[in-house]
């Protein structure tokens, strides 16, 4: 591949024609910077109303008797039943 020296000139009507080429192309890229920027804002904004549209519930149980049935998972896998007597967990076995 030969590379131009700094004695290579190019003509004038290319030299004009490739300029207006780059011109053309650069105002089709902004354009396209706009359409995504605002696409970007639009599916942000439809996902907000989306989640919005959804009622969050938070819901607490109160025990009245201080006894409770504990259910957990052990270390192991096992599923461990109990119940509880204020913070000391008694397993039944």
């Amino acid at each position: 591949m030969e590379y131009p020296t700094e004695s290579s000139s190019v003509p004038y009507i290319v030299h004009e024609s490739e300029v207006a080429r780059l011109e053309r192309i650069t105002k089709r890229l902004w354009i396209l910077i706009l359409v995504l920027v605002i696409l970007l804002v639009a599916t942000n904004a439809i996902w907000i109303w989306y989640e919005s549209q959804w009622e969050v519930v938070h819901t607490t149980v109160t025990q009245e008797n201080g006894e409770g049935i504990n259910n957990y998972i052990g270390n192991d896998g096992d599923i461990i039943y109990g119940t509880a007597d204020g913070n000391n967990q008694k397993p039944n076995p």
